[in-house]
């Protein structure tokens, strides 16, 4: 009910105003029945812009993060996803992600759709990176089409780290199903789940335009990170080890204490002053 209200009521009528969202093949999504909706991620507005251009309810397999925020806004954040059907999923790998998966794979026996990023994380970049097998997985399992989703533009309506975004139009293009039937009863073969991946991130490249990263997204924010921490770091020191600049005493106000004898048989006019290089800044390591 409050997927609908919102969607019909609040947020749909909103977004569609002020973005004017164009949609290429959304007959390309069965007006019933499982499918997984898998999509390229550009901005935080993709789980809002999608959503509300398909017909039917999806539900899609979410950070863990956005259901565990703190304070009021954090608050309201995960009480929106869990309303609106959405999925925690652990990113961290192992028993906590399976557990994700067979959360999404209990959606598509229901009979639902099912919405998931194969890349895993927003990109840094606008590049499409590497997916991850989960998709595959789950479409292996159940037998369900995979239907490819290409995002156009949300990156410029809501770069990462932006919060109020930037009005202008996006586009949505929906390819035609992917069947992988005939991979049936190799859905634990590694090497298939990565043929079927890349297939599906072949697609995606294909339908948006994207230059094609043969990287995880994850790592190349991980480099990212790791330089900035670097660069503020090495900053940091640059600016501990800066040597104070003796000050020359203005005209009439004394003659400067000598530093040595050897200063005060210096020929040099007065009020002339030397600074000693090799003195090191109070605020250095």
């Amino acid at each position: 009910m409050f997927y609908w209200v919102m969607k019909t009521i609040f947020i749909g009528p909103v977004v569609n105003l002020l973005f004017r969202p164009w949609v290429k093949g959304m007959d390309n999504v069965p007006a019933t029945g499982p499918a997984i909706l898998v999509s390229n991620h550009l901005s935080f507005s993709d789980s809002i812009f999608l959503p509300l251009a398909v017909p039917r309810p999806v539900s899609f397999l979410a950070k863990s993060e956005y259901f565990t925020g703190r304070g009021i806004k954090g608050k309201l954040t995960a009480a929106f996803f869990r309303l609106t059907n959405q999925l925690p999923i652990d990113r961290s790998g192992g028993a906590a992600s399976e557990a994700a998966l067979s959360a999404g794979v209990k959606v598509l026996e229901g009979g639902n759709l099912l919405g998931i990023y194969p890349e895993g994380t927003r990109s840094p970049d606008g590049r499409l990176y590497r997916g991850k097998t989960g998709v595959a997985k789950m479409a292996l399992q159940t037998g369900v089409p995979v239907i490819p989703v290409a995002m156009i533009g949300t990156d410029k309506v809501q770069p990462i780290g932006r919060r109020i975004p930037n009005i202008r139009r996006i586009g949505i293009i929906v390819g035609e199903p992917l069947d992988f039937s005939r991979y049936a009863g190799l859905e634990n073969d590694r090497f298939v789940q990565r043929s079927v991946t890349d297939e599906i991130m072949y697609e995606l490249m294909r339908l948006s335009g994207q230059e094609y990263v043969d990287v995880y997204a994850s790592t190349v924010k991980d480099k990212m990170a790791a330089a900035r921490k670097a660069s503020k770091s090495a900053e940091s020191r640059s600016a501990a080890v800066r040597l104070p600049h003796a000050e020359t005493p203005e005209p009439g106000v004394g003659p400067a204490e000598p530093a040595s004898p050897a200063a005060e048989e210096d020929p040099r006019q007065p009020g002339e002053n030397s600074s000693d290089g090799s003195a090191q800044s109070p605020h250095s390591a």
